[in-house]
């Protein structure tokens, strides 16, 4: 049985095969992830469809064409079982077994001077993930010792008296090469400059900037936060409210969700919200369908689908495709402030930022209040200046009184 590299749609040619979940010759099951494929779309896994023994045809890190066999499963056949050594012998040529890394994994842990088998891994199947290096670096810092950290090093002898400068013998310079690391970039990555580059030269891009009071979102989800989840399912988040107030403000400023096409502008009637979503690889931005007819738990529901979907790599081409505005969360790294770029052929992108308690004029007094600096970067080509502030003080009005957004649905 052949392991092809599938069509993920119509304007995907190619693929690299980033890595092979398996070895060559290992006896494989039915539906069991073989293979990480990327494309300048999504990242995605190759299951086994027979039971068998795999035979890797192309290996990791080759960029092959769509409908290429990368490989083979030989049903029936059961691997090879080599002569078994001595137990002593067994135990001192067993080398420690490498946790199955994807390409961003790999590069992060070889930045970052973390050896991979130290790390435990919470993702499918043990991988170890991005968040994994995260918690195992911060531990690291912090000066504890986590399980299978290398044991401190014993005290040297005291040095000896250092020579004056002059008398120092000179140390040879290391060659470039081994003080640099060059890898190509993955597909994603590199459709993501291409896009990012698209947005800064085809588009007039401008950014305008406003601040809103969260209190009274803050105020309702510690209210409603537990029956909220006990009844849907899903944590209350600020993404929903920030989703409903968006539709609302398109509705008042349709061209924010209106787009150019050659010399025309093309009005939407419907309501595509993208989110974008921080992955392993790269950004994604999957969108939420008409929008205003979902309601906040539907909003919720959707986007930890999405989470879902991206950490396992099962997110879909179409899960991509046909949004008309997009939304992104900086506030989740920490960013205070930014300018979000354009994803074109969208002619806006909503930026929400870290909540911080500042101090704020209210009534004449000066009180502390929970804000968040909102950004809006819009095509100047088709949004005029009023048009964007008016957007973004609409979105501004929401936020701070959102118990009409739940009126609205």
């Amino acid at each position: 049985m052949e392991i092809k590299i599938p069509s993920v749609g119509e304007s995907v040619f190619e693929a690299l095969v980033a890595t092979w979940l398996r070895q060559d010759g290992d006896a494989v099951r039915k539906d069991e992830p073989v293979c990480e494929i990327e494309t300048d779309k999504i990242t995605m896994e190759l299951n086994a469809e027979a039971d068998g023994v795999l035979s890797i045809a192309v290996p990791a890190g080759t960029t092959v064409k769509i409908g290429t066999v990368i490989g083979t499963i030989r049903e029936g056949a059961a691997a090879p079982v080599a002569e078994s050594p001595a137990p002593a012998q067994a135990a001192a040529a067993a080398p420690a077994a490498e946790p199955p890394l994807s390409p961003s994994v790999r590069k992060m842990a070889r930045e970052r001077g973390i050896s991979p088998e130290a790390v435990p891994g919470t993702g499918r199947g043990g991988r170890v993930t991005v968040d994994d290096l995260f918690s195992f670096a911060e531990k690291r810092e912090q000066g504890a010792s986590p399980a299978g950290a290398p044991p401190p090093a014993a005290p040297q002898p005291p040095a000896q008296q250092p020579r004056p400068a002059a008398e120092q013998p000179r140390q040879a310079e290391p060659p470039e090469a081994d003080r640099t690391t060059r890898t190509p970039m993955t597909p994603i990555r590199k459709r993501i400059a291409e896009r990012l580059m698209a947005a800064r030269q085809q588009t007039a891009m401008l950014t305008t900037f406003n601040e809103a009071d969260l209190g009274r979102i803050v105020e309702l989800r510690a209210r409603h936060k537990e029956q909220f989840a006990k009844r849907h399912g899903v944590s209350l988040g600020f993404m929903s409210f920030f989703v409903k107030a968006c539709v609302e403000a398109l509705k008042a400023f349709p061209l924010v969700n209106a787009r150019i096409d050659g010399n025309d502008i093309v009005r939407h009637h419907y309501y595509n919200i993208g989110i974008a979503i921080g992955a392993d690889k790269g950004l994604v931005v999957p969108v939420l369908r008409d929008a205003d007819r979902l309601h906040f738990w539907e909003i919720e529901q959707a986007i930890a689908a999405f989470v879902e979907k991206i950490k396992t790599n099962r997110l879909e081409l179409s899960d991509l495709e046909g949004g008309t505005f997009s939304i992104t969360n900086g506030g989740v790294y920490g960013s205070l402030l930014s300018t979000p770029i354009l994803n074109p052929p969208q002619s806006g992108v909503l930026g929400m930022h870290a909540i911080q308690d500042r101090p704020v004029a209210r009534d004449g007094q000066v009180v502390i209040r929970p804000m968040m600096y909102l950004a809006l970067s819009y095509d100047h080509r088709i949004i005029d200046g009023r048009e964007a502030v008016g957007f973004l003080r609409t979105v501004k009005e929401y936020v701070e009184d959102p118990e009409e957004l739940f009126l609205e649905g």
